[in-house]
């Protein structure tokens, strides 16, 4: 455990771990999230698998913490997130060296336009909300301790809602410059829902339960 020296509480380790790593992984969805990747006839941003990662975090932290403690988790998300989005805007902005001739791919892959970065915001902080609401909610309707299928249900969920927030934030009355025509968000958005259920589905029942079997391991560790 940690000693936080300014209020002498002990935080237990398994939180101070999973706080880490959530920080982490909220910064590098935004980054994955600029490649579209094929998974099978899906065409999928890559920013899922850092999403579902967070999706497991919380839930594990809610299962050892509390709902109280992965909100928190959940809100103070927010602090990487937007430190990381500011960061990005500057360094794009600077000058590139003389001899550093990619400064044009550097922009055009991290360089998020404002309306993208508000709707991961958005989406961010309600699914997550969402996802640790759902998974503590279920706990008391009963389900009891089957902390994997919390999961699954309370993941299948807030995927579906970040989906749709997001894809809709970003994207409508948006004209493909390509086709001249409005951005077909429909089809973005199912195509996105079938992945991330179908990846929900797969591995967030299997992590959840390794997380908080893992988080009892460390919590169980003399300091």
């Amino acid at each position: 455990m940690t000693d936080n020296q300014n209020n002498g509480t002990m935080i237990p380790r398994s939180l101070f771990v999973y706080a880490l790593l959530y920080g982490g992984l909220v910064v590098l969805a935004g980054v994955l999230g600029t490649k579209i990747s094929e998974i099978g006839p899906l065409h999928v941003e890559s920013g899922i698998f850092a999403f579902l990662m967070l999706v497991v975090l919380s839930s594990a932290v809610a299962e050892l913490h509390g709902k109280d403690i992965a909100d928190k988790l959940v809100r103070y998300g927010f602090i990487p997130l937007i430190l990381s989005m500011a960061l990005i805007f500057i360094v794009i902005r600077m000058p590139p060296a003389p001899f550093w001739t990619l400064q044009d791919q550097f922009a055009g892959i991290l360089g998020q336009g404002a309306r993208l970065q508000l709707a991961g915001l958005i989406s961010y902080g309600i699914s997550q909300t969402l996802n640790v609401y759902v998974f503590t909610k279920l706990k008391g309707e009963g389900t009891g301790r089957a902390a994997w299928l919390r999961g699954l249900i309370a993941g299948l969920l807030s995927q579906a809602l970040d989906t749709v927030l997001f894809i809709t934030i970003a994207f409508y009355g948006v004209v493909d410059p390509g086709s001249g025509q409005e951005m077909p968000i429909v089809n973005i958005m199912t195509g996105q829902i079938i992945a991330k259920l179908t990846l929900v589905v797969v591995f967030v029942p299997i992590l959840i339960t390794a997380c908080v079997k893992l988080g009892q391991r460390l919590d169980a560790k003399p300091a």
